[in-house]
């Protein structure tokens, strides 16, 4: 079967010749067949999103698994109605801002669309794409158009029309050129359907700009790493090994600097080399792809899947990848190499050593704090870090104030006994303000652990594990405590009654919780002060021993 190519490229000012193409590209799609075409993320495999048989061609054109789902392409919210149900306030307000553009919403799914475009969900991926021509295709056909990205199944996206011709040609009936891809990595994937808006894929709307909008937004585990065998994807893009070369990918992270020294250390006479402009004169001798300057996270996700596909015209058999920062595109640019990679990724060498403490009231977290600060430390003050950002970040407050109305003042000052009545008496409405707190906190956690030199960090959380500030950490320490100890400690700290003080250690989880879920575990069953800072120097030093030879180990 011969690909028709369709150049709607208006170089020459045809512009009849751009309207016929249109509508020949159109009248393919209604009639059932595969059309690629052009968008400002990457090129889609198009099909008629209602036509099931149409669709089950996609798949088996690119060779994908019939269990992950397709985005539905349209030309604005007014189709939202057709195609979904149940349609919340905030998906107006998403698409209003956002479309024309690299935005895919999660909605229940309409009557009108097959199990084929869903893989049998009941709930259905939509975007309006931010290209004239396919806006333009969409509507002349007169129906959403069902497209996943247009490489074979696993390969890197397409950015070109001649990547698409390299890996469909004879497969598809048509191939639309609308030149290249502006934004470069796929659209940014958001759930809508559940109490919470939930990031299912990192894509061309960077996280922040969404945030900026609606508040903050749950990160899908499928984020940064792999789901678990027999998991059902929920969005394109969310199980399977994608964007992968021939030859295996390694993803190193870290400081830029950093992660061009490990990789130029660790690479051989056929290794490949992905890096930022700035270090490319490090590889003399390897084939190497730069993506961009560090800094241009835009450059950096337009280069992303052109430089990974090159090396399979390369006689490479190993490439190794920097990896952005997290910010902004950069999530994405990150996302696409380690899914490229299968998640193997390694931590550029680092002295900085990252302990993070937990535990129970009354357990001793303090005097060991005070041990690891003696042993030449500096402790992050979670709480204390919550306190100011509650003051200071305008994003934060404005979170807080729109899920609990009334508790700043006319002056913008925070009434924390009314926040805390809020609260702490409903346990619905704690998680609520946790899920605000995790959300800003985290994030700020890390900054501030990047902008830090080399060193030893312990990151002081009572809810270390709950916010998931214990993936920042090299080692997790539970400080537990025997519970009458902990009663005289608290009755002696705190001048209270005994009852009160089992009152406050009931309340909170017990020892187990954290033995179980830290790395290691110091109990302070000491009679005195004095002794358990002996026994916690002795501790924290035999630790931070081993956690440097760890990273030794793994530059050798």
């Amino acid at each position: 079967m011969h690909t028709l190519y369709f150049d709607l490229r208006d170089t020459k000012g045809q512009q009849k010749l751009i309207e016929d193409n249109i509508s020949a590209a159109a009248k393919l799609l209604r009639d059932g067949a595969l059309v690629a075409i052009p968008t400002e993320t990457v090129y889609g495999l198009g099909a008629n999103g209602l036509d099931g048989a149409a669709v089950r061609r996609i798949f088996e054109a690119k060779g994908r698994p019939q269990d992950n789902p397709l985005i539905l392409h349209l030309t604005g919210p007014q189709w939202l109605p057709r195609y979904c149900r149940d349609i919340p306030p905030m998906a107006y307000v998403l698409a209003r801002k956002f479309w024309p553009g690299p935005l895919t919403m999660i909605l229940k799914r309409g009557d009108l669309v097959p199990d084929e475009t869903t893989a049998g969900l009941d709930t259905v991926g939509v975007r309006c794409p931010n290209h004239p021509v396919t806006l333009a295709i969409i509507r002349e056909a007169g129906v959403p158009i069902a497209a996943p990205s247009a490489n074979l199944s696993g390969r890197p996206s397409c950015t070109s029309a001649a990547d698409v011709i390299e890996d469909m040609d004879g497969k598809i009936e048509g191939v639309v050129d609308g030149g290249p891809c502006a934004v470069g990595v796929e659209s940014t994937i958001l759930d809508l359907t559940g109490d919470q808006p939930r990031l299912l894929r990192p894509g061309g709307l960077p996280v922040e700009e969404l945030e900026r909008l609606i508040g903050p937004i749950a990160v899908d585990k499928a984020v940064t790493g792999t789901l678990a065998e027999g998991e059902r994807p929920r969005a394109p893009g969310m199980k399977y090994r994608h964007y992968a070369p021939k030859a295996p990918v390694t993803v190193v992270t870290g400081a830029p600097a950093k992660s061009a020294r490990e990789i130029r250390r660790q690479v051989g006479p056929s290794s490949g080399v992905i890096c930022f402009d700035e270090y490319t004169g490090l590889f003399t001798g390897q084939v190497v792809r730069a993506i961009g300057p560090v800094e241009d996270k835009l450059a950096q996700a337009q280069r992303v899947f052109e430089a990974l596909r090159s090396f399979d015209s390369s006689a490479v058999t190993e490439i190794y990848a920097q990896c952005p920062d997290g910010q902004g595109l950069g999530m994405a640019v990150g996302n696409r190499l380690k899914k490229a990679a299968g998640f193997h990724v390694v931590e550029a060498d680092s002295e900085k050593i990252v302990l993070g403490l937990t535990g129970g009231t009354g357990a001793g977290k303090s005097s060991a704090l005070a041990v690891i600060q003696k042993l030449g430390g500096t402790v992050l003050d979670c709480d204390r870090v919550y306190h100011k950002m509650l003051a200071e970040n305008e994003e934060m407050q404005k979170a807080v104030g729109r899920t609990f109305p009334g508790v700043f003042r006319p002056d913008g000052s925070l009434d924390r006994r009314k926040l805390g009545q809020e609260v702490f008496m409903k346990k619905e409405q704690l998680e609520k303000l946790n899920a605000i707190v995790y959300h800003f906190l985290v994030p700020e956690i890390e900054k501030q652990l990047n902008a830090t030199a080399d060193g030893i960090y312990a990151v002081d959380a009572i809810n270390l594990l709950e916010s998931g500030l214990d993936q920042v950490c090299d080692r997790t320490v539970a400080i537990t405590s025997p519970t009458e100890l902990r009663v005289r400690r608290i009755m002696a700290r705190d001048r209270i009654t005994e009852q009160y003080a089992r009152m406050r250690i009931t309340a909170q989880k017990p020892d187990e919780y954290y033995r179980s879920k830290c790395s290691c575990e110091l109990n302070n069953d000491a009679d005195t002060a004095e002794e358990f800072q002996a026994a916690a120097k002795r501790f924290f030093s035999r630790l931070i021993r081993s956690v440097r030879e760890e990273k030794q180990n793994r530059t050798l």
